[in-house]
């Protein structure tokens, strides 16, 4: 039996998990685990192709890295949804993954090599995409709960961002516990995917966890900026009860 289909065996039965186990439970959702596998396998194969035009050709590394910013500060804002907030995720986002990417390579940590800082970088945007999505939601889920602590400050003359802050606080603190919680147990409770990938493409157990290590200090670096640019934005914006609510 080939590799090939060896993976194709191993995906249908882990899907066929997935789906059974949710259908046993009743969770409704058989569907949506196809959809996502099968887009998985689509988009995979897609990035794939790019990453290697993108690779043979460096010049185009800086549109890959604007198109995946755009995408995620997209995706992000959609979760704030009914707020108009895609220039905030935009800034969030690339401010988040630009210093903590500008710093490794600043630092000499990673060589200034598209093989090296392309992917390093789309993972910082990733994750800040992730923390933006949790500083938001969480936001908003703080102002409609304290919507009358948020009322008595500006019946006070508070300005909107001084009658949030404490509520963008609370959330982007909360945001970040999946990235301090990672952090506090790598290598105890699990073994990151950088690690693990590098051992299987044949690095060394040290080489492997000196990537990693970049990886996740980068990422908790980059998810901090984002979370707190994105409360920090929120907190200027008009947020109504109503608004927040939805």
């Amino acid at each position: 039996m080939s590799g090939d289909v060896r993976l194709v065996l191993a995906l249908g039965l882990l899907v066929l998990v997935a789906a059974g186990v949710g259908r046993a439970a009743g969770l409704r959702q058989e569907r949506d685990v196809g959809i996502v596998v099968v887009r998985a396998v689509v988009q995979i194969g897609l990035v794939g192709l790019v990453l290697g035009l993108v690779l043979r050709t460096p010049v185009l590394a800086p549109a890959y890295l604007l198109l995946a910013l755009g995408a995620a500060s997209w995706t992000s804002a959609r979760r704030l949804r009914p707020l108009r907030v895609w220039p905030v995720t935009a800034l969030a986002i690339g401010a988040g993954a630009g210093s903590a990417s500008a710093v490794v390579v600043a630092t000499g940590a990673l060589p200034l090599h598209v093989l090296q800082v392309l992917p390093f970088t789309a993972q910082l945007i990733g994750g800040s995409m992730t923390a933006a999505t949790l500083a938001g939601r969480r936001m908003l889920d703080e102002v409609e709960a304290g919507w009358d602590v948020v009322e008595g400050w500006l019946a006070l003359g508070a300005r909107p961002h001084e009658a949030l802050a404490e509520a963008g606080r609370l959330a982007a603190a909360r945001a970040l516990v999946p990235a301090l919680d990672q952090t506090r147990t790598v290598g105890i409770v699990t073994l990151p995917g950088a690690f693990v990938g590098l051992l299987l493409g044949g690095a060394s157990p040290l080489q492997a966890a000196r990537v990693q290590l970049l990886v996740l200090v980068g990422l908790l670096a980059a998810e901090t900026v984002a979370a707190v640019v994105t409360t920090r934005g929120l907190g200027r914006r008009v947020v109504t009860r109503p608004l927040a609510a939805r």
